[in-house]
């Protein structure tokens, strides 16, 4: 076992492992390390001509994939890894995009798909900033660029850069259409960036060609246009009803057509090549599956994948459904459906699968705002009674946990906890009521759909009372901070991830996409609104806190910052209370699947020493 050197708080404990059973420790290590891959992108006008994103060299990078000769090549090959690639239409190029060190500040870079040449900045007059959207057409670039100073959207056409568009709010590139005559560009002019409005202009001098914004509250998310040239339709997410639907706008005639399907819960969709039919992705309670919708007869049909989650999907010029899916129990696979109905295995990564894992139930639990959704699990071989407890908060908020397969989840089974996973208000998937009401009071209400759970936990015997945890990161990690705070006699230990710490200093130093987020959110800046920043902050509360606390952070994080997680470990340390403190030379996480592992170690290490397991 060894320590972290060189803080100047507590360093966390790194165990050499976590199970004395040499089969129990080589299974979870094993599922981690276990290669993923993403399901494929290929070039619209070279579909033979692809790239995915995958760990298999232990760290996640870009790879391409060559259909017509087999080839697969790593593409980039950087210590903090790399996440964000595509390529150009004609198959020639390969964009990703590069920061330093996991920062998320940086630029687009291209390299050609065969191997030999490096990568050489794609728009050199572009300056560099936050990624705000990308669209690459064979004669228009569109690149959207954030920083401090606002966002700002740039124009690349006939060798000539041209800044489009300048705001100080939340601005991003959206979509270009097949003949790259119209740009769609999402826009908060309106002061919220968490219910956007659209804009569609010109390439031919960027004026203004429609304008759509469904009004307060009502957000609109540009999908895609047509993928037939001449064909001005726009695929748009709407939530008109209270739910995220979708609707074809045709901005030639500007004429709109909501797709009403019937279905409980939200949809996302794409195109066809042919643009006659929808690929159309539901979710519902945890869970997504896919469907094919025809835009002529309006039949809509189950593409029949099992119960679990979606990750990604296309359709080839074929009509082949290209698919990720996992469950709680079963790894992800990378699929094919062909327009026939056969299902196989498209790709699989080199080295050995991932263990399974055990499945989730579902638990409806009624809270103050409404019926609360969580996911369950426990060990497989766990003895009747109440456990010790791992009630885990996902980040975001606007997100949600679903029936997927998590290393990290099966990790916490193994040492012994039950799991419980809960869809507070502020996740997605169950209606825009649900996700916005948080507005104006955040963190605390999701804290108390996090402690109706708890307490049905306690009460229908899985969870043991004086043995539950509160972890999560990101926006899981502010939970947990602030759960710890301000329900102290609830929690045994808690695990903060990359948290939000002191929400004043995080807004001073975090990306701006994050600021004009937080300003929708919490319904001003701290300036404007001090009382609810001071509020909803765990900073406020770190006198209350009574268990002790993981802390871990990356030096580089753009989105919770290392300064304000420091301002409250330095009023942790002032009390006589255990706490350990883990820093990582990333950013908002690793991509480094080594270090994946050794923080995910320090976690159930710590939690299993706070509950008296260890």
């Amino acid at each position: 076992m060894s320590t972290q050197p060189g803080n100047k708080y507590p360093s966390a404990a790194v165990p050499d492992r976590l199970f004395d059973d040499a089969e129990a420790e080589a299974r979870w290590r094993a599922r981690f390390h276990a290669p993923r891959i993403s399901v494929p992108e290929w070039a619209i006008d070279a579909p033979d001509m692809n790239v995915y994103v995958s760990n298999a060299s232990g760290v996640w990078e870009v790879y391409s994939w060559n259909r017509a000769t087999g080839e697969h090549r790593r593409v980039t090959d950087r210590p903090a890894g790399t996440m964000h690639a595509t390529p150009s239409p004609d198959g020639r190029w390969i964009w990703w995009f590069n920061d330093t060190d996991g920062d998320e500040f940086g630029s687009w870079v291209r390299e050609p798909f065969a191997p030999g040449a490096a990568a050489e900045r794609a728009v050199p007059d572009i300056h560099d900033g936050y990624p705000a959207g990308l669209e690459i057409g064979t004669r228009v670039i569109a690149v959207g660029v954030s920083t401090d100073d606002g966002s700002e959207l740039f124009a690349h056409i006939d060798g000539e850069t041209t800044s489009f568009y300048r705001h100080d709010d939340d601005a991003g590139i959206a979509s270009l259409s097949r003949d790259e005559s119209l740009l769609a560009i999402s826009h908060s002019e309106h002061g919220d960036s968490r219910h956007p409005a659209l804009r569609v202009l010109s390439t031919d001098g960027f004026t203004a060609v429609a304008d759509k914004w469904d009004g307060e509250g009502k957000g609109l998310g540009a999908l895609e246009f047509s993928p037939v040239a001449g064909d001005q339709r726009l695929l748009v997410l709407h939530e008109r009803r209270g739910r995220e639907e979708i609707l074809i706008w045709d901005v030639a005639a500007d004429t709109e057509r909501e797709i009403e399907l019937g279905l409980p819960g939200e949809v996302v969709a794409g195109w066809y090549p042919d643009a006659q039919a929808l690929l159309v992705v539901h979710f519902h309670q945890g869970r997504s599956s896919l469907l094919r919708y025809d835009l002529s007869s309006g039949e809509l049909s189950s593409l029949d994948t099992p119960p679990g989650r979606i990750g990604g999907a296309g359709v080839r010029p074929d009509g082949t459904v290209e698919y990720s899916w996992s469950s709680a129990a079963q790894p992800t696979a990378v699929r094919a459906r062909t327009a026939d109905g056969a299902d196989s295995v498209l790709l699989e990564p080199p080295g050995e699968r991932a263990p399974e894992s055990a499945p989730v139930t579902d638990s409806f639990v009624e809270g103050i705002g409404g019926q609360i959704h969580a996911l369950v699990s426990r060990p497989a071989d766990a003895p009747e009674g109440p456990l010790p407890t791992v009630f885990s908060l996902h980040g975001g908020p606007h997100s949600a946990d679903e029936d997927r397969f998590s290393a990290y989840r099966a990790v916490w089974l193994d040492a012994g906890f039950a799991v419980v996973e809960v869809n507070y208000r502020g996740s997605t998937g169950y209606g825009s009521a649900w996700r916005d009401a948080i507005e104006g009071r955040p963190g605390l209400t999701e804290l108390e759909d996090v402690a109706a759970v708890h307490d049905w936990a306690v009460q229908s015997g899985l969870a043991d009372p004086e043995k539950c945890v509160v972890n999560g990161a990101s926006w899981g990690g502010y939970l947990t901070l602030l759960a710890l705070g301000t329900q102290p006699a609830r929690w045994a230990a808690g695990v903060a991830g990359v948290p939000v710490a002191d929400y004043v200093a995080a807004y001073e130093d975090e990306m701006e996409q994050l600021r004009s987020f937080d300003r929708a959110l919490f319904g001003g800046s701290p300036e404007t609104v001090p009382a609810v920043y001071r509020e909803c902050s765990p900073i406020t509360y770190v006198e209350a806190v009574a268990a002790p606390v993981l802390v871990l952070a990356g030096d580089n994080d753009p989105r919770c910052p290392i300064r304000q997680v420091e301002n409250y470990l330095d009023r942790l340390a002032k009390r006589e209370l255990p706490f350990e403190f883990y820093r990582f030379d990333a950013g908002h996480g690793s991509l480094v699947i080594a270090e994946t592992i050794k923080q995910t170690a320090i976690e159930v290490f710590f939690a299993l020493r706070a509950v008296g397991l260890r």
